[in-house]
C-alpha cells in the first residue's frame, strides 16, 4: 500500500479539519500526515493489542486510533487524530471510512489478486485483460492450473490462510477466498511441472486442511490454462470436476476434470434425454429390475474387463455360476454382458442412471 494514497486523502481533509490526522502501521510508525513532520516517526501511545475490542475507534494516550479493514485478520494501518474527546472520535471515525475507501480501491486496480478473482468470476471484458494485465506487469501466456477447494463439513474461514501458507510466491500462485465454503488456489506451473505436481499440490492441500482445522475438503482440478483469459473456463471445468465426482465418484476427495470421462459428457444431458435412453435400452424390463447381488456382478464384471475368469475369482463363485448369471441378466435385460457393444450399452445406462438417482435426492 503507497502512503502516497493516504496522503492524498489527508490533503482533501485537511482544510476542513482542524486536529492533526494521519495513518500508522502495525508497529506505530506514521505512513502519512496532516503534519508533515510526524512521517517516519514512531507514535509511543500506540498498542496493537487495543484493536481487539469491537469498537471502531480506540482512545489511548493522547489520540485517537480506528483500524481500517484488512483482507486478512492481520492488522495493517490505523487511522489517527489528536485528542480523546467526542469530536475526536468522530474525526477519527470518518477518516478512517475515507481511508478505507482509497485504500479499496487502490487494491482493487492494483492487486493481481483481485485481478484474477475478476477473471475467474468473469468481472472484467476480455479486453480489459490484456490493459490490466500490462499495468500490473503480469504475464499471460505462463501456464497455470486452477484447482477448486471445497470444505464439506465443518468449514472454517481460516482455510485460507491455512492454505495460503502452502503457496509463498504471492506474485505467481494466488489464493482467493470465494465464498463461506470454497476457496481458489490459481497454480502457476514451472516448465517441467504436470499433472503429477499438481495431484502433490492438491494432496498437500487436503492433508494441511485436515490436520490443522480438522476439516474434509473435496478437491477439483481443470486443465491447464495457457493464457490469463482461459482462467475462468478452468475455474468452470474445476467447479463441474467436483460436481460430477460427486454422482461417479464419490470416493475420491480429489477429482481431475482430464479424468471424468463419460462422466463428464452424461453431467450435460438434458434429464429428458437420458430418461428416453433408458427406456430405449430397457425395453423388456427397467433395470430397477436387477437385485443389488446382480448389480454388483455387473460391477466386478467391468471392473475386471469383462474377463469372466477373473470375475467368478474375485467373486468366489464358480465360472460356471457367473455364466448363469449373465445369462439371467441377458434374459432380463436383452443385454449380453460378454458383447463389448452390449456392455458399452449397459455402462453407460448405468451411469445414466446413477445421474438421474443423484437429481432427484437433491431436490430433498
Amino acid at each position: 500500500m503507497s502512503s502516497r494514497i493516504f496522503q492524498n486523502v489527508i490533503i482533501q481533509m485537511k482544510d476542513s479539519v482542524s486536529r492533526t490526522i494521519g495513518v500508522v502501521d502495525e508497529q506505530g510508525y506514521v505512513v502519512a500526515s496532516s503534519e508533515l513532520a510526524m512521517i517516519g516517526s514512531r507514535l509511543d501511545d500506540f498498542h496493537v493489542y487495543a484493536f481487539d475490542s469491537a469498537e471502531p475507534v480506540v482512545a489511548l494516550g493522547t489520540r485517537t486510533y480506528g483500524p481500517l479493514s484488512s483482507g486478512s485478520t492481520r492488522f495493517d494501518y490505523a487511522a489517527f487524530v489528536d485528542g480523546t474527546d467526542q469530536m475526536a472520535k468522530a474525526i477519527c471515525a470518518v477518516a478512517a471510512v475515507a481511508f478505507n475507501e482509497a485504500k479499496g480501491s487502490y487494491e482493487e486496480k492494483h492487486n493481481k489478486a483481485a485481478f484474477v478473482k475478476n477473471i475467474i468470476s468473469d468481472n472484467i471484458l476480455p479486453g480489459d485483460v490484456y490493459v490490466r494485465a500490462k499495468e500490473l506487469h503480469f504475464v499471460t501466456d505462463e501456464p497455470r492450473v486452477v484447482l477448486l477447494v471445497r470444505q464439506m463439513e465443518n468449514a472454517d474461514m481460516a482455510a485460507v490462510e491455512v492454505v495460503q501458507r502452502l503457496f509463498p510466491d504471492r506474485q505467481r500462485d494466488f489464493v482467493l477466498n470465494i465464498n463461506e465454503t470454497d476457496v481458489v488456489v490459481v497454480k502457476a506451473l514451472s516448465s517441467a511441472g504436470g499433472q503429477e505436481d499438481v495431484l502433490r499440490t492438491a494432496k498437500g492441500i487436503e492433508t494441511i486442511l485436515h490436520d490443522e482445522l480438522g476439516v474434509k475438503c473435496v478437491i477439483g482440478i481443470s486443465t491447464i490454462a495457457r493464457h490469463l483469459r482461459e482462467l475462468a473456463d478452468r475455474y468452470k471445468e474445476a467447479q463441474v470436476a467436483i460436481d460430477v465426482g460427486r454422482v461417479f465418484e464419490s470416493d475420491k476427495n480429489i477429482i481431475n476434470y482430464e479424468n471424468l470421462g463419460l462422466g463428464r459428457i452424461i453431467y450435460q444431458l438434458p434429464t429428458t434425454l437420458c430418461e428416453m435412453f433408458l427406456n430405449e435400452v430397457f425395453k423388456k424390463n427397467p433395470i430397477e429390475t436387477l437385485d443389488e447381488d446382480t448389480l454388483e456382478t455387473i460391477n466386478k464384471f467391468f471392473e475386471n474387463n469383462l474377463n469372466v475368469s477373473e470375475t467368478s475369482r474375485k467373486l468366489y463363485v464358480h465360472r460356471n455360476t457367473l455364466v448363469y448369471r449373465l445369462e439371467k441378466i441377458k434374459k432380463i435385460t436383452g443385454l449380453d454382458l460378454r458383447e463389448f457393444d452390449h456392455a458399452i450399452v449397459f455402462k453407460v445406462a448405468m451411469m445414466v442412471k446413477q445421474y438421474l438417482d443423484s437429481l432427484n435426492k437433491s431436490k430433498y
